[in-house]
């Protein structure tokens, strides 16, 4: 996936001078497509925006802000995916108040509802995505929000007949039970 948006973003002759990531989800696929695309300057913001799984807070929040300039500079925002679109948005204002000439967007996945659309994304869904480096995590709020074990083994059921491995869950379930 990331391959394709790699080729995509260089399609259109766009050559960012630094790559930010925001974080948690879009923390991997920025350092990824910083390697395919050749553009070495990588920083984070931090937007914490979902208090639980569908839960979002009344608004987003910045709660890092980035550790280097990037002002007079063509920007590539990062993130895994743009579900409201009000993390992106919130970054993008961000980022033009610190002087960005050029700001794009790119996203894994985006939904219908988003407010945001990137300039590269790779699929749109309606359905919840779990990625490889949240699949614990997505465990661990589960077990947690569904204090029954019936309704947490029903939603986790749901996840392994939607594609996660099966085995992997077992084992990730061992450590957080």
């Amino acid at each position: 996936m990331l391959f394709s948006q790699a080729q995509k973003i260089q399609n259109q002759q766009y050559q960012p001078d630094t790559i930010i990531g925001i974080t948690k989800g879009g923390l991997i696929p920025a350092r990824l497509l910083s390697d395919l695309i050749e553009t070495p300057q990588l920083s984070t913001i931090e937007i914490e925006f979902y208090i639980d799984i569908a839960q979002p807070m009344s608004e987003p929040t910045l709660k890092k802000t980035i550790s280097t300039s990037v002002k007079g500079r063509k920007i590539l925002v990062v993130d895994d995916i743009s579900d409201t679109g009000r993390s992106l948005k919130l970054a993008q204002k961000y980022l033009q108040e610190q002087g960005a000439l050029e700001i794009r967007i790119a996203t894994l996945y985006i939904k219908p509802q988003s407010i945001t659309k990137p300039d590269f994304y790779e699929k749109q869904t309606c359905n919840w995505v779990v990625f490889p480096w949240e699949i614990k995590e997505t465990l661990r709020k589960i077990t947690k929000k569904f204090e029954g074990k019936r309704a947490a083994k029903k939603e986790i059921a749901k996840l392994v007949k939607a594609g996660l491995p099966k085995h992997l869950v077992e084992e990730l379930l061992k450590n957080i039970q």
